[in-house]
This record gives C-alpha cells, structure tokens and sequence, in this order.
C-alpha cells in the first residue's frame, strides 16, 4: 500500500491527486487535438471542484491558469486565455523595508518621541502647552499598558524634560491626566463600580 506522503506532492492539493494524475497523462498524450480534448474535460471537471463567485470569464482564466501550472507549464495546448508566465508566478516580491528606528524608552514608542520633537519646535506657547499635555496623556496610558506599578504622573513630568532636553515643561499642579485602564471605564460609567453576584 502506497502512502500519499509517499508520493510526489501535489502541484495545488485543492483539486486532488485525480486531477493531478489526469493532467500528468495529458501532457504525455502524442496527439495534438485528442490533447486539447482532454484538457478542455479537466478544466471543466476542475470547475465542478472549485466553484467559483465570479464571473465566467475570470473563472475560466483562473482554471486555465491552474491547469498550466498543474502540469508545470508543459502541456503543449491551444490555451484560450493568457497565461501568466512561470518566471511571474514563481517571483517573490521584494522584501519590504523595515524602518529600524532607536527608541530610547520602548514602552512609549518612536511616535510619542517623534510628536515631543515637533511639540520642541512650536512657537505658540498655548498649542505647546496643548500638544505637551496630550502627549503627556497617552505616555501615561503606555506605562499602564506596559507596566502599572511605574504609572506615576511625576516619571511622566520627568520623562517629557529629559527627553526634550528641558524645553518642554509639564506643570503638574496645574494639569489633571486623564483617566487610564480601569479607572477610566469606571469614570465613563459615572464612578458607579460594578457589584460582584455573590
């Protein structure tokens, strides 16, 4: 008894190892017009597999296409759509490029270090003051999300002057964060805190 693990791997396992076979025979078939025959019945018997929600003109571009690259590009056929080149099929697109950037405090992220430069380079002093506590804001929600016990409002003032290299100022005794995780869910509900069913 012969194992499918044991045999060649399929070129595209959705059709089956029947449809396989019979474009492998196919391809050896001598005759050019009992060839095109043959193939004209596998596409359609392909079709009955795989039916598709498109239109028929795209259904038959794809199935021909298939049967193509089932047989590995050898069967010597009149094909009545265009078929994508083997080279085209085969190519893997260029890798994309990863912007590798330096963080200097991972759980804040390059963006809130980016929005600190920009906040540096802002004339008006009230918009300063506006971007400088949003950012504040949500370097609070990053050390909630990444570690609660160091979610203090005073490592955030320092942190925002050590990494504008003093020109942005957080005035703790005149700015009130806004709430954060669990606090926030009860402060949205009205401070009422859910009762436990006993």
């Amino acid at each position: 008894m012969q194992y499918n693990t044991q045999r060649e791997q399929l070129v595209m396992p959705e059709y089956g190892r029947g449809v396989q076979m019979m474009v492998d025979m196919a391809v050896q078939i001598e005759d050019r017009n009992e060839r095109q025959r043959c193939a004209n019945t596998i596409v359609k018997i392909m079709a009955s597999l795989l039916p598709s929600s498109t239109s028929k003109e795209d259904e038959q571009h794809r199935l021909w296409n298939h049967l193509a690259r089932i047989a590995h590009y050898k069967l010597d056929i009149d094909y009545p759509v265009n078929i994508v080149p083997q080279e085209e099929v085969q190519a893997h697109p260029a890798p994309l490029p990863y912007p590798m950037k330096a963080i200097k405090r991972r759980h804040y992220g390059y963006l809130v270090e980016q929005t600190l430069d920009y906040a540096k380079t802002l004339e008006d002093e009230e918009m300063r003051r506006f971007v400088t506590e949003s950012i504040a804001n949500q370097m609070k929600q990053d050390l909630f999300i990444w570690n609660r016990d160091s979610m203090d409002n005073a490592l955030v003032a320092q942190d925002i002057e050590r990494y504008s290299h003093g020109k942005l100022q957080l005035d703790l005794d005149n700015f009130t964060f806004d709430s954060v995780g669990e606090s926030a869910l009860q402060h949205s509900e009205g401070g009422k805190k859910r009762k436990r069913k006993k």
